[in-house]
């Protein structure tokens, strides 16, 4: 029985497993196994993202790490300040001022307890180191009138007490170099020029299009506020990861685009949005880049624009990026400046629109080639024709001659016969 019942299961099971769909079950692989997997499976499904190395709001996609030598921070203490974020800049702020009060409290009130001016509080006879300090809070409390020059005139330090005139003398000027440590710490940090750079805005795309029968690459900058930036100058990097003919693999590898630094075009007059243009020619890292193999390409264009800020005379920076999702093949920037009466105006509302009009597909390379190769017909037409027309001067020549051949010949004929 028990065999049989065995036979009649192992049926059963091949019987469904003849009906039913093979299911192959793969095995859970951990995440480096995955990440190991051919890359051609994954592009056809997920598309990879790429990573900025500066954002669009300008700041540097860059984390520094393992950085052993810590203490460089603390040798320029002022700018690791002026870099810190507000809340732990405040902190640092109050933190100084109350430890420095604290400490020369502490050192008021050991000089009033040990003089024992503790002991003879209300003692009219008695002279105090500082009158009407009776304890460790009105020991803080004139800490801060003597450090902050307030003077109430109700705790004041007695000609009985040279310790205390030599503290006093300590803490006014060790106060005023704090004061004017930290209040100009205050001062750079609010006053930075970064914050400039938040008016100045740059184009969300750029576009690739002809401009004077050349393929450019283009996009937009402008400056919201009335007071201008003051030689104004406009930069552009390309970050592309490189491998030189010896092997080498460069990461993030900056190259120059030309934006006008020859001719001058770089250095703007930033009174109303300007189209910064590169043309693509030979010297272009986008010289054999078509629109097809544009999406395809792993780059970051990043651009800058520095200029002196006109109210306070402070260097300014502002910095963004375009990725190959972000430039345009195709497209036009949409005109945002219109002459009204007496004046022109700028609609900000169109700063970023585009639109789209008729440029090749092509590479800049290609059609170089295209239009050299276009003008080789004409050439060979132009010679062709003078060398018909030569062999035609030839062919006339030939027949005059012959013609006057024929000529001499009868003539010759006609005197023979005459003397005949």
């Amino acid at each position: 029985l028990f065999f049989m019942a065995a036979n009649v299961l192992e049926e059963d099971s091949m019987e469904q497993d003849i009906e039913s769909p093979v299911t192959v079950h793969q095995p859970k692989l951990p995440k480096q196994a995955r990440e190991d997997l051919p890359k051609n499976l994954n592009k056809e499904c997920v598309k990879r993202k790429i990573q900025r190395y500066v954002r669009k709001d300008g700041k540097c996609n860059v984390h520094h790490g393992n950085v052993r030598e810590t203490y460089r921070y603390l040798t320029d203490i002022f700018t690791t300040l002026v870099d810190l974020k507000w809340r732990f800049n405040l902190l640092i702020f109050v933190m100084v001022y109350t430890v420095t009060w604290l400490f020369f409290g502490m050192i008021w009130w050991l000089i009033a307890y040990v003089r024992g001016d503790m002991d003879h509080i209300g003692d009219s006879t008695w002279t105090p180191c500082v009158s009407n300090l009776n304890g460790f809070v009105s020991a803080f409390l004139f800490s801060i009138e003597t450090e902050t020059t307030i003077g109430y005139g109700y705790r004041v330090i007695t000609d009985k007490c040279p310790e205390g005139i030599i503290l006093l003398l300590v803490q006014s000027v060790l106060g005023s170099i704090v004061n004017a440590f930290m209040v100009g710490c205050m001062f750079v940090k609010i006053s930075q020029p970064k914050k400039r750079a938040e008016t100045l805005v740059f184009s969300t795309n750029a576009v690739i299009s002809m401009r004077d029968g050349k393929l450019c690459l283009m996009f937009r900058v402008g400056d919201l506020r009335n007071s201008h930036i003051v030689e104004a100058s406009i930069r552009a990097k390309l970050i592309k990861s490189k491998q030189t003919k010896e092997g080498e693999f460069i990461p993030l590898n900056q190259t120059d685009i030309n934006v006008g630094y020859y001719t001058g075009d770089d250095r703007l007059f930033l009174v109303s949005p300007l189209i910064i243009s590169h043309e693509i020619n030979q010297q272009s890292p986008f010289w054999e880049i078509s629109k097809a193999q544009l999406p395809k390409e792993e780059l970051e264009i990043v651009v800058i624009l520095e200029g002196m800020v006109e109210a306070t005379g402070m260097t300014c920076q502002a910095r963004s990026s375009y990725i190959t999702s972000e430039i345009l093949w195709g497209y036009r920037f949409t005109p945002v400046l219109t002459l009204e009466d007496g004046f022109y105006e700028v609609d900000y509302n169109s700063f970023h629109e585009t639109y789209e009009t008729n440029t090749p597909v092509y590479s800049a390379k290609e059609l170089a080639e295209m239009a050299s190769r276009a003008e080789l017909p004409l050439t060979w037409s132009v010679s062709s024709k003078l060398d018909q027309h030569a062999e035609l001067e030839t062919e006339e020549e030939e027949k005059n001659q012959e013609d006057q051949n024929e000529r001499n010949g009868d003539v010759a004929n006609l005197e023979n016969e005459s003397k005949v």
